[in-house]
Parts: structure tokens; sequence; C-alpha cells
């Protein structure tokens, strides 16, 4: 084939893939959507949402969307939106519910609550629809030493205000569990506790712990209270035991002290037997120097032998009469 026979060919060829790309680069389709929805959205700002990044479908489509429920929300704002990294999608959803349920919500302050983290539906379904946040038990001690434990029911509602730099369900949990400490523990005894727990929740909710949070607490009603351990009892019986080890070791310090001291009169009465024992070998050498010098004579010398010899006697009688004693008065 000649050259001029394949010119319509190609150039047929080259007309089809300029459509294909520009079809591919610029969603047609969309454009349509949008215009058959009654939204007027130039070719060329689609363009211009494929030369900055912006995927075009994410900002149309929730575009269309507010526009059938009659929001007025700009293109720019949605794709401003999206260029921050908002879900441009569920903060159009979530202007929708709050218009449905006639809540102010605009779309920056909706865009802010969506880029804090926040899920934005979520928090305006909650203002229509209050949630009820259970705490776990919370213990607390009463001024006659009983521990009573509550179980807490919260009914919460968002506060679209709030949302933005307020705090969480943890912070409310955190408050009401302090709350309830508190109360218990200024009861004089936990039966006015059981009797009357309805006084916990008044005392609570008066005050005002949802100051600062991104809720506003329409309820608190205790679900549950049970009694805990007799804290001051066991405080009571600690604090006797601790009495009682000091005592003990007291005691035995003094015991130890006696023991001491008795070791030590055991050990002078020895020493003072040794003495005695060292006096009495003197004396056969004082007689010999008496005798010697002319001090003593043989008949002191027998005189003093008997009456030692009658010592010695009187000793041994006394001796078996203890004994003869301790024989006839057994233990």
């Amino acid at each position: 084939m000649e050259i001029s026979q394949l010119m319509p060919i190609i150039i047929i060829a080259l007309i089809l893939i300029a459509i294909a790309i520009l079809f591919t680069f610029i969603p047609v389709m969309l454009w349509i959507s949008a215009l058959a929805a009654g939204v007027k959205v130039g070719i060329f700002t689609l363009i211009g949402m494929r030369l900055r990044r912006v995927v075009p479908n994410r900002v149309i489509n929730p575009l269309i969307k507010a526009h059938k429920a009659g929001l007025n929300v700009q293109t720019n704002q949605l794709e401003s939106h999206y260029l921050a990294g908002g879900n441009v999608d569920r903060v159009v959803n979530a202007l929708i519910a709050a218009h449905r349920a006639n809540i102010e919500l605009p779309f920056e302050r909706g865009a802010a609550i969506d880029l804090a983290g926040r899920d934005v539906l979520e928090a305006v379904q909650m203002s229509v629809n209050p949630e009820v946040i259970e705490t776990p038990f919370i213990a607390g001690i009463a001024m006659d030493g009983i521990e009573v434990k509550a179980k807490a029911r919260i009914t919460v509602r968002a506060n679209i205000d709030r949302l933005v730099g307020g705090a969480g369900e943890e912070t409310i949990i955190a408050r009401v569990g302090e709350g309830v400490v508190s109360t218990i523990g200024s009861s004089d005894a936990h039966t006015k506790v059981l009797e009357n727990p309805d006084s916990i929740s008044q005392t609570v909710l008066a005050k005002g712990l949802d100051s600062g949070t991104a809720f506003e607490i329409l309820s608190i009603d205790i679900a549950d209270v049970d009694i805990g351990k007799n804290i001051g009892a066991i405080l009571q019986t600690d604090q006797a035991e601790a009495d009682k080890n000091i005592a003990q070791a007291k005691a035995e310090e003094r015991r130890a002290m006696a023991v001491a001291q008795e070791q030590e009169m055991v050990a002078r009465v020895q020493e003072m037997r040794a003495k005695v024992v060292e006096a009495e070998a003197d004396v056969p050498l004082a007689l010999a120097e008496a005798l010697r010098s002319g001090n003593l004579g043989v008949m002191d010398y027998m005189s003093y032998k008997n009456i030692d010899a009658d010592t010695d006697m009187r000793d041994s009688i006394g001796k078996l009469t203890e004994e003869d004693n301790d024989d006839n008065n057994p233990k």
C-alpha cells in the first residue's frame, strides 16, 4: 500500500488515541453527570484538578450530593479540604445529616473537626441520638471503713462547638469516677449509699463534669452498687499485728539483756570464788609464818584445827539434812 492510502488510517488511529487520552485525563463522564445533576463545573476545572493531583470524583460526587441536599458548598472548599488530607465525602455526609436535624454546622467547622481526627458524621449522629457510656466498677471507701463499688451509666450528647480541642470519653469516665469516689468517701456509713444510690448521681451531675469536653452530660445513672472489703477492719488488724510484732521484739530485747546480765553475774560469782580460793591458799602460809615467828602457839593451832574440823562436820550434817528433805519432798 502506498503512503497516500495509509494516511487516512494513521489519522484515524491518531484521532482515536487522542480521544482515549482525552477521556483518560479529563473525566468527561463525571462532567456530564455533574451537568445532569445541575452542578455547574467547567471542563477546565476538572483539568485543573488533574494537574493539582486531585482525584475529581472524590470532589465532584460529594459536590453533587451536597447540591441535591440543598447545601451551599463550593468546589474550592471541597478541593482545599481534600488537599489538606481530609475526608470530603464524610464531611458532606455530616453536613447533610446536620441540615436534616436542624443543627447548625458550617463547612469550615465540619472540615476542622474532620482534620482534628474526629469522626464528624458520628459526632452529628451522637448529637441527634445521645450515647450511653458505661463505666467499670468504681470503688470508694465510706467513713465507716466499708468499701462500696458502684457502676455508672453516663448519657452524653456530642457538643459540636467543642469537638475541636475538647476532651474525649476517657476524661468523662475519669471525672465521673472521681466524683463517685469522693461522694462515697464523704458518706458517714456505707448503708446510706446503699439506701440512696441516687445521691451519688445527683452529687456528681451537679459538679459540671462536662466542662472542657466534647460532650454534654445529660444524665448519670447508678446501674449497680456492691459491697467490697471491710478496709477499716483490715487496717486495724494490720496495725494490731504490727503492734504485736513490735512488742515481741521489745520483749526479746529485754530477755536478751536479762540473759546477758545473768551471764555477767555468773562470771562475777566465778571471779569472787577464785578470789576466795586464792585467799584460802594464803591461810596455811600465814599459819606457818605465825608459828615460826611465835605469834601462834601449838595449843592455839590445835584449837584452830578442832574448830575447822567442827565446821566441816556441821557442813556435812547440813548437806545430809538437805538431801533427806529433798528425798522426802520430791517435786
